[in-house]
């Protein structure tokens, strides 16, 4: 058991940044819908302007600034909040292309190096939300994404689906990392 205490599984989620084998799902701030508005008015104010001028150049760099700044409280948000936390596991799993899940994969991979740990990465057809974590059987219906929790027909283990997801990531991570 204490082997299995080394590991944990992260599955991306769309409302969280993870849930993990633990049931842990963290809030990730939305630095981009908060900073929304201004960068809608900023924006509109730079397509209103001559291409090329002096005041367009002036309006594109405000705009850049305004991205540059979202992505640098993502990064330090990340940092500040996670990296530390997360640093203390071994193992994790499944890559997603979300920029948000890349970036914060690519700060988990050099701080668990720092460490001397690893990270492992799951193949992202593994059918980590489809299979029981409890028994194996891979349920077909856990296909539809709408599906959120569900019953083992074979076991009668219930289950939700991101957590089962991270589950099941830490178990073949496991597996990868011992073979």
């Amino acid at each position: 058991m204490k082997e299995l205490e080394s590991f944990i599984g992260l599955d991306f989620s769309m409302h969280e940044l993870y849930v993990d084998s633990n049931g842990n799902c963290p809030e990730f701030p939305r630095y981009y819908r908060l900073s929304e508005k201004k960068l809608k008015k900023e924006q509109r104010k730079l397509s209103k302007m001559v291409k090329g001028s002096k005041n367009g150049e002036k309006q594109r760099i405000k705009v850049a600034k305004l991205h540059e700044k979202v992505a640098n409280q993502r990064k330090d948000f990340l940092h500040k909040h996670y990296m530390k936390a997360m640093a203390q596991s071994l193992n994790f799993g499944k890559s997603v292309s979300d920029n948000g899940w890349r970036m914060f994969t690519a700060f988990l991979k050099y701080k668990l190096e720092e460490l001397g740990k690893r990270l492992i990465k799951i193949d992202k057809f593994f059918a980590s939300s489809q299979i029981c974590s409890a028994c194996g059987y891979q349920n077909p219906e856990t296909k539809d994404l709408s599906v959120r929790e569900w019953i083992c027909p074979c076991c009668q283990a219930h289950h939700n689906r991101d957590i089962n997801a991270a589950v099941n990531i830490r178990n073949e991570g496991m597996r990868i990392a011992l073979a």
